[in-house]
């Protein structure tokens, strides 16, 4: 199953696949949206992480809480992808904000989602065509259905700690609890192993090779039941995204540490 497109192979199918331009930035939030008015791909549509690839944000659920069903769909038929439309998403985050909106979309049962390896960058180093026009809303017929086996919550990892193995994304340094640049808490899901999201792309955003992405993970304690979490459920999917190169299944914890840690800690020991 193929995860990734190219710049050479983008550029052959330019009008016959729908595109996402993803990037953002947690620091500066409207930053994503002014480097797409500056030049993106052409045709690409503009996806952000707060409005269109999250729900607002409540007392539980995390920073970045899944969307709502219709108004991802709303923004789907807008952006004209059917049932059968072939999907290309980049960033320029090593995949952060392209793996949320790949695994957003398989979540809600669109498979054929491709990443563009090496994101933006990538494009244009390549020479790419980059333009300022938005494309024209148009009358797509995509229709969610939800895989609800796809995530994981927090009363399941209660319930079921015992066998579910957590694996934490974000840097050792949040992991350990050493340092909480975002949450109000530092620390980690009890039982959690730390597999760094940004292990799985080179520094210029390319994907490793299959080969590589088996050796992350070849001393996993156990290949069933494994659970992903980052700080909210977002770089999480690039973690995904590894595994499932490497024939590993996992699913998603959505509210990841700042869902976790949104409640008495006390109450929350697995």
């Amino acid at each position: 199953m193929s995860h990734f497109i190219s710049t050479a192979e983008l550029q052959a199918q330019l009008g016959k696949v729908v595109i996402f331009d993803c990037r953002f930035n947690l620091g500066n939030k409207t930053l994503g949206h002014e480097q797409y008015r500056i030049g993106h791909i052409p045709g690409a549509y503009y996806l952000d992480l707060e409005i269109d690839l999250s729900s607002p944000v409540a007392k539980h659920g995390g920073r970045h809480p899944l969307p709502n069903v219709e108004v991802f769909s709303k923004k789907m038929q807008e952006c004209g992808v059917h049932p059968h439309t072939t999907v290309v998403v980049y960033d320029d985050s090593r995949m952060a904000y392209a793996a949320r909106t790949w695994w957003l979309l398989r979540y809600f049962g669109h498979q054929q989602v491709l990443i563009l390896d090496g994101g933006f960058a990538a494009w244009v180093n390549h020479g790419g065509a980059q333009d300022r026009r938005e494309p024209a809303v148009k009358n797509g017929t995509f229709k969610a259905t939800i895989q609800p086996d796809c995530t994981v919550s927090r009363e399941a990892i209660l319930q079921n700690g015992g066998s579910l193995l957590l694996i934490d994304s974000r840097e050792a340094k949040r992991y350990r609890g050493e340092e909480e640049p975002i949450d109000p808490i530092a620390g980690h899901i009890p039982g959690a192993i730390n597999y760094l999201w940004q292990d799985a792309t080179t520094d210029q955003g390319f994907i490793k090779p299959v080969a590589e992405q088996k050796a992350r993970w070849k001393d996993l304690p156990q290949q069933e039941n494994l659970v992903v979490y980052c700080g909210s459920g977002v770089t999480a999917c690039v973690n995904l995204l590894s595994l499932e190169m490497s024939g590993i299944n996992a699913k998603l914890y959505p509210g990841s540490w700042s869902d976790w840690c949104s409640y008495p800690l006390t109450d929350s020991k697995p």
